[in-house]
């Protein structure tokens, strides 16, 4: 019923034990692994997991790296051609033992059949002071300017695993999942069901903790990525920027020319 995209770039020591658990999981019936430019190590411990059980996994290596969610949607649109019920997007660098937390939201998304699944990484709010932290700011615009705020809070397919349905999977453009801010709105102007099936705190994801500056960076990514759905939402020209400043962070070195050339059939793992 449920396909796994798991985005990988040099994430050894980590992207093992977060495919070993998934593989406990019975309901997830194939896992997409998008080695995204990974070192020698990551793939060598991709292969390694692999050659445990070819039957369930798949991978797709590009010697290029493709840049930030550019795997998802090759990853969307792998788990569509399966006709598997739900896509769950989830990073390779999460190595929080959240196994049991997975179970559950993956029963619940079974039994509740919502279109987009998300998680509530911060089950105790942020304090106001921190909502006005632009990461934070801007993700409660866009759910106010969708009308989902007080159903979702500040949960976006930004933060954390989700689960897209295939009815999702089937309209939104594959371009549109390098930024997940923008399925929110696809998702609210087909009026598909959105909600919250489970918590899992940030903390206890585990992931990788880098320095400030690639902090920054995806901070300002995220803002930029909410800023285009708000755009999207609006009807309008799409746009990173705000009171003139412009949130470009990652997304330009997302490579959707190569994306493009997946989709095509012309870039071939």
């Amino acid at each position: 019923m449920f396909a796994a995209v798991v985005p990988v770039h040099n994430e050894e020591l980590r992207v093992g034990r977060l495919l070993r658990r998934l593989l406990t999981l019975p309901s997830i019936t194939k896992i997409f692994v998008i080695q995204n430019g990974s070192n020698q190590s990551t793939q060598a411990e991709v292969e390694s997991v692999y050659a445990e059980n070819r039957a369930k996994i798949k991978v797709l290596h590009f010697e290029e790296a493709l840049g930030i969610d550019v795997p998802r949607a090759i990853g969307a649109k792998l788990v569509y051609e399966s006709e598997a019920a739900y896509a769950l997007f989830i990073d390779g660098d999460l190595v929080g033992e959240i196994t049991s937390q997975l179970s559950e939201i993956l029963s619940k998304t079974a039994m509740e059949k919502p279109d987009l699944a998300l998680i509530n990484c911060y089950p105790q709010s942020p304090p106001f002071e921190t909502l006005n932290e632009p990461l934070f700011f801007f993700r409660r615009l866009l759910n106010k300017e969708l009308g989902i705020y007080n159903d979702i809070g500040i949960a976006s397919p930004s933060h954390g695993p989700h689960l897209v349905s295939r009815r999702l999977l089937s309209l939104a453009p594959w371009e549109d999942f390098c930024v997940p801010p923008t399925l929110l709105v696809h998702a609210s102007f087909a009026n598909f069901d959105i909600r919250i099936v489970g918590e899992i705190p940030h903390i206890c994801l585990g992931s990788q903790i880098k320095n400030s500056t690639h902090s920054r960076q995806i901070v300002d990514t995220i803002v930029g990525d909410c800023l285009e759905a708000l755009a999207l939402a609006k009807r309008v020209t799409r746009r990173r920027d705000y009171e003139g400043k412009a949130y470009l962070g990652y997304h330009k070195i997302r490579r959707l020319d190569l994306l493009q050339q997946f989709l095509s059939g012309r870039l071939l793992n």
